[in-house]
């Protein structure tokens, strides 16, 4: 089985339409620059974010796994899409 790549647009809006559903926001209202911290989302959060792109990614990515680690400087959209993206493509 050899999924296509995930791209960067790709992992952006899924992280703004699942933190949209999260935050109870619409997607258009979780910008890219956009601090996690400004859009109100707390730890509890950022958790079911991970949560939510594991599942979502794990049928493009086998495996595919975000380390709790790793949440912590993941303070950003931008953050967050770019360090997806760099584990979907190291995988």
């Amino acid at each position: 089985m050899n999924a296509q790549p995930v791209t960067r647009d790709e992992v952006l809006a899924l992280v703004q339409s699942q933190l949209a559903e999260i935050l109870e926001k619409t997607p258009s209202d979780i910008v890219e620059d956009a601090d996690f911290e400004q859009l109100g989302a707390d730890s509890l959060a950022l958790i079911e974010l991970v949560e939510a792109l594991e599942e979502s990614l794990a049928s493009r990515s086998e495996g595919f796994h975000i380390d709790d680690e790793d949440l912590e400087g993941l303070t950003s959209v931008r953050l967050a899409v770019d360090y997806v993206t760099s584990k979907l493509q190291a995988a």
